[in-house]
Protein backbone atom coordinates (compact mmCIF):
# COMPACT_ATOMS: atom_id res chain seq x y z
CA UNK A 1 0.00 0.00 0.00
CA UNK A 2 1.11 3.50 -0.81
CA UNK A 3 -0.28 6.52 1.02
CA UNK A 4 -0.31 9.99 -0.50
CA UNK A 5 -1.03 12.66 2.10
CA UNK A 6 -2.16 15.81 0.27
CA UNK A 7 -2.81 19.09 2.02
CA UNK A 8 -5.76 21.22 0.92
CA UNK A 9 -5.26 24.31 -1.27
CA UNK A 10 -4.95 27.80 0.22
CA UNK A 11 -7.91 28.79 2.38
CA UNK A 12 -9.09 32.17 3.63
CA UNK A 13 -7.45 31.48 7.01
CA UNK A 14 -4.14 30.57 5.37
CA UNK A 15 -4.13 33.83 3.44
CA UNK A 16 -5.13 35.77 6.55
CA UNK A 17 -2.24 34.37 8.57
CA UNK A 18 0.24 34.84 5.72
CA UNK A 19 -0.70 38.52 5.41
CA UNK A 20 -1.14 39.43 9.10
CA UNK A 21 0.69 36.79 11.14
CA UNK A 22 -2.46 36.47 13.24
CA UNK A 23 -5.58 34.32 13.50
CA UNK A 24 -7.69 37.35 14.39
CA UNK A 25 -10.70 37.34 12.07
CA UNK A 26 -10.36 33.66 11.16
CA UNK A 27 -13.36 31.71 9.89
CA UNK A 28 -14.35 28.45 11.51
CA UNK A 29 -14.72 26.54 8.21
CA UNK A 30 -12.98 28.66 5.56
CA UNK A 31 -13.37 28.12 1.85
CA UNK A 32 -10.61 28.36 -0.75
CA UNK A 33 -9.19 31.68 -1.91
CA UNK A 34 -8.82 32.58 -5.57
CA UNK A 35 -5.20 31.44 -5.32
CA UNK A 36 -6.42 28.22 -3.72
CA UNK A 37 -8.77 27.59 -6.63
CA UNK A 38 -5.88 28.00 -9.06
CA UNK A 39 -3.77 25.60 -6.99
CA UNK A 40 -6.55 23.04 -7.14
CA UNK A 41 -6.69 23.27 -10.92
CA UNK A 42 -2.93 22.69 -11.16
CA UNK A 43 -3.01 19.78 -8.70
CA UNK A 44 -5.95 18.07 -10.39
CA UNK A 45 -4.41 18.44 -13.85
CA UNK A 46 -1.03 17.20 -12.60
CA UNK A 47 -2.55 14.05 -11.09
CA UNK A 48 -4.71 13.51 -14.17
CA UNK A 49 -1.76 13.85 -16.54
CA UNK A 50 0.32 11.54 -14.35
CA UNK A 51 -2.36 9.11 -13.29
CA UNK A 52 -0.78 6.31 -15.27
CA UNK A 53 -1.17 2.55 -14.95
CA UNK A 54 -0.01 0.78 -11.81
CA UNK A 55 2.80 -1.48 -12.96
CA UNK A 56 2.67 -5.13 -12.03
CA UNK A 57 5.88 -7.19 -11.68
CA UNK A 58 4.49 -9.68 -14.22
CA UNK A 59 2.77 -7.31 -16.66
CA UNK A 60 4.46 -5.11 -19.25
CA UNK A 61 4.22 -1.38 -18.69
CA UNK A 62 1.87 0.61 -20.94
CA UNK A 63 3.70 2.06 -23.92
CA UNK A 64 3.41 5.70 -22.79
CA UNK A 65 5.17 4.84 -19.53
CA UNK A 66 7.81 2.40 -20.82
CA UNK A 67 11.09 2.05 -18.95
CA UNK A 68 10.06 4.42 -16.18
CA UNK A 69 10.25 1.91 -13.36
CA UNK A 70 12.61 -0.84 -12.38
CA UNK A 71 11.81 -4.43 -13.25
CA UNK A 72 10.18 -4.93 -9.84
CA UNK A 73 8.04 -1.81 -10.02
CA UNK A 74 10.08 0.51 -7.80
CA UNK A 75 9.25 4.07 -8.80
CA UNK A 76 10.18 6.54 -6.04
CA UNK A 77 9.37 9.63 -8.14
CA UNK A 78 6.11 8.35 -9.64
CA UNK A 79 7.53 8.66 -13.13
CA UNK A 80 5.10 5.96 -14.26
CA UNK A 81 2.19 7.86 -12.72
CA UNK A 82 0.34 7.87 -9.45
CA UNK A 83 -2.32 5.27 -10.18
CA UNK A 84 -4.45 6.36 -7.22
CA UNK A 85 -7.16 3.88 -6.30
CA UNK A 86 -8.82 5.33 -3.16
CA UNK A 87 -9.53 8.97 -2.29
CA UNK A 88 -10.48 10.04 1.25
CA UNK A 89 -11.21 13.56 2.44
CA UNK A 90 -11.76 15.60 5.56
CA UNK A 91 -15.19 17.23 5.67
CA UNK A 92 -13.74 20.66 6.27
CA UNK A 93 -14.69 22.60 3.15
CA UNK A 94 -11.16 23.55 2.09
CA UNK A 95 -10.14 19.88 2.00
CA UNK A 96 -13.38 18.63 0.47
CA UNK A 97 -13.19 21.19 -2.35
CA UNK A 98 -9.60 20.20 -3.09
CA UNK A 99 -10.36 16.49 -3.05
CA UNK A 100 -13.56 16.77 -5.08
CA UNK A 101 -11.75 18.53 -7.94
CA UNK A 102 -9.15 15.75 -8.03
CA UNK A 103 -11.83 13.05 -7.89
CA UNK A 104 -13.61 14.68 -10.84
CA UNK A 105 -10.38 14.90 -12.83
CA UNK A 106 -9.49 11.26 -12.17
CA UNK A 107 -13.07 9.95 -12.39
CA UNK A 108 -12.65 8.20 -9.04
CA UNK A 109 -15.04 7.89 -6.09
CA UNK A 110 -14.43 10.24 -3.16
CA UNK A 111 -15.16 9.08 0.38
CA UNK A 112 -15.51 11.29 3.46
CA UNK A 113 -13.33 10.29 6.40
CA UNK A 114 -14.35 12.55 9.27
CA UNK A 115 -11.25 11.86 11.37
CA UNK A 116 -9.02 13.52 8.76
CA UNK A 117 -10.18 16.94 10.02
CA UNK A 118 -7.85 19.63 11.31
CA UNK A 119 -6.93 19.80 14.99
CA UNK A 120 -9.55 21.32 17.25
CA UNK A 121 -12.49 20.61 14.97
CA UNK A 122 -14.81 23.42 13.93
CA UNK A 123 -14.63 26.31 16.37
CA UNK A 124 -14.26 30.04 16.91
CA UNK A 125 -12.72 31.71 19.94
CA UNK A 126 -15.24 33.46 22.18
CA UNK A 127 -14.76 37.23 21.88
CA UNK A 128 -15.11 37.72 25.64
CA UNK A 129 -13.34 34.73 27.20
CA UNK A 130 -11.01 33.81 24.33
CA UNK A 131 -12.00 30.17 24.83
CA UNK A 132 -12.75 28.06 21.74
CA UNK A 133 -16.45 27.41 21.14
CA UNK A 134 -17.31 24.53 18.83
CA UNK A 135 -19.68 24.89 15.86
CA UNK A 136 -21.55 22.17 13.92
CA UNK A 137 -20.55 22.73 10.29
CA UNK A 138 -22.50 21.74 7.16
CA UNK A 139 -25.01 18.91 7.01
CA UNK A 140 -25.86 16.29 4.42
CA UNK A 141 -27.87 18.53 2.08
CA UNK A 142 -25.03 21.04 1.79
CA UNK A 143 -22.49 18.41 0.81
CA UNK A 144 -24.86 16.73 -1.64
CA UNK A 145 -25.51 20.08 -3.34
CA UNK A 146 -21.89 21.26 -3.53
CA UNK A 147 -20.02 17.96 -3.91
CA UNK A 148 -22.24 15.54 -5.84
CA UNK A 149 -21.45 11.84 -5.39
CA UNK A 150 -19.27 12.45 -2.32
CA UNK A 151 -19.72 9.31 -0.23
CA UNK A 152 -20.90 10.56 3.16
CA UNK A 153 -21.20 8.72 6.48
CA UNK A 154 -24.65 7.21 6.97
CA UNK A 155 -25.15 9.05 10.26
CA UNK A 156 -24.65 12.55 8.78
CA UNK A 157 -27.89 14.56 8.88
CA UNK A 158 -28.79 18.26 8.82
CA UNK A 159 -27.33 18.89 12.29
CA UNK A 160 -23.84 18.93 10.79
CA UNK A 161 -20.85 16.63 10.98
CA UNK A 162 -19.04 18.23 13.93
CA UNK A 163 -21.12 17.65 17.06
CA UNK A 164 -18.34 17.51 19.61
CA UNK A 165 -16.57 19.94 21.94
CA UNK A 166 -13.30 21.59 20.95
CA UNK A 167 -10.67 18.88 20.46
CA UNK A 168 -7.73 19.03 22.86
CA UNK A 169 -4.14 18.29 21.88
CA UNK A 170 -4.07 14.83 23.55
CA UNK A 171 -7.28 13.97 21.71
CA UNK A 172 -5.66 14.92 18.40
CA UNK A 173 -2.86 12.44 19.04
CA UNK A 174 -5.35 9.68 19.87
CA UNK A 175 -7.26 10.44 16.67
CA UNK A 176 -4.07 10.21 14.59
CA UNK A 177 -3.38 6.76 16.00
CA UNK A 178 -6.98 5.79 15.29
CA UNK A 179 -6.68 6.90 11.66
CA UNK A 180 -3.43 4.98 11.24
CA UNK A 181 -4.98 1.82 12.68
CA UNK A 182 -8.02 2.16 10.43
CA UNK A 183 -5.87 2.82 7.36
CA UNK A 184 -3.95 -0.38 7.97
CA UNK A 185 -7.15 -2.33 8.64
CA UNK A 186 -8.57 -1.20 5.28
CA UNK A 187 -5.51 -1.28 3.05
CA UNK A 188 -2.51 -3.09 4.58
CA UNK A 189 -0.96 -5.82 2.42
CA UNK A 190 -2.66 -4.57 -0.74
CA UNK A 191 -1.45 -2.77 -3.86
CA UNK A 192 -3.84 0.11 -3.16
CA UNK A 193 -2.70 3.69 -3.67
CA UNK A 194 -4.54 5.77 -1.15
CA UNK A 195 -4.82 9.57 -1.05
CA UNK A 196 -5.69 11.52 2.10
CA UNK A 197 -6.89 15.10 1.56
CA UNK A 198 -6.33 16.68 4.91
CA UNK A 199 -4.58 19.44 6.88
CA UNK A 200 -1.17 20.64 8.00
CA UNK A 201 -1.78 20.25 11.71
CA UNK A 202 -3.23 16.76 11.41
CA UNK A 203 -0.33 15.84 9.12
CA UNK A 204 2.01 16.49 12.03
CA UNK A 205 0.00 14.37 14.44
CA UNK A 206 -0.27 11.60 11.84
CA UNK A 207 3.48 11.50 11.15
CA UNK A 208 4.16 11.56 14.89
CA UNK A 209 1.91 8.53 15.31
CA UNK A 210 3.37 6.80 12.26
CA UNK A 211 6.96 7.27 13.46
CA UNK A 212 6.02 6.39 17.03
CA UNK A 213 7.40 9.66 18.37
CA UNK A 214 6.45 10.59 21.95
CA UNK A 215 5.04 14.02 21.06
CA UNK A 216 5.05 16.61 18.30
CA UNK A 217 5.77 19.46 20.72
CA UNK A 218 8.78 21.38 19.42
CA UNK A 219 8.68 19.50 16.11
CA UNK A 220 7.00 20.56 12.88
CA UNK A 221 6.76 18.76 9.55
CA UNK A 222 6.13 21.38 6.87
CA UNK A 223 3.47 20.75 4.24
CA UNK A 224 2.60 23.47 1.74
CA UNK A 225 -0.87 23.89 0.29
CA UNK A 226 -1.56 21.01 -2.17
CA UNK A 227 1.86 19.45 -1.44
CA UNK A 228 2.13 15.67 -1.53
CA UNK A 229 3.86 13.34 0.91
CA UNK A 230 4.28 9.70 -0.10
CA UNK A 231 4.64 6.86 2.40
CA UNK A 232 5.00 3.23 1.31
CA UNK A 233 3.88 0.42 3.61
CA UNK A 234 5.79 -2.63 2.42
CA UNK A 235 7.94 -5.05 4.39
CA UNK A 236 9.38 -1.86 5.84
CA UNK A 237 8.04 1.67 6.23
CA UNK A 238 9.40 4.01 3.55
CA UNK A 239 9.14 7.80 3.64
CA UNK A 240 9.59 8.19 -0.11
CA UNK A 241 9.19 11.96 -0.26
CA UNK A 242 7.71 14.72 1.87
CA UNK A 243 6.16 18.07 0.90
CA UNK A 244 6.52 17.54 -2.85
CA UNK A 245 5.43 20.65 -4.75
CA UNK A 246 7.57 20.69 -7.89
CA UNK A 247 4.42 20.62 -10.05
CA UNK A 248 3.18 24.00 -8.76
CA UNK A 249 4.19 27.27 -10.50
CA UNK A 250 6.33 29.39 -8.14
CA UNK A 251 3.79 32.23 -8.04
CA UNK A 252 1.17 29.80 -6.67
CA UNK A 253 3.28 28.30 -3.89
CA UNK A 254 1.83 29.05 -0.46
Amino acid sequence: MQLYFIRHAQSYNNALYDSTGSDRGRRYDPQLTETGQKQVEVLAQFLKNNHGPVKSPVEPQAASFENRTTSFGHDPQNLAGYGLTHLYTSLMQRATATAWAVAQALDLPLTAWVDLHEGGGLYLNDEVTGEPASLPGPGRTYFQAHFPNLQLPAWLDEQGWWLRPYETRPERSLRAHRVLDELLARHANTDHRVAFFSHGGFYNHFLTALLNLPSNEGLWFSLNNTAITRIDFTDELRLVYLNRLDFMPPDLVT
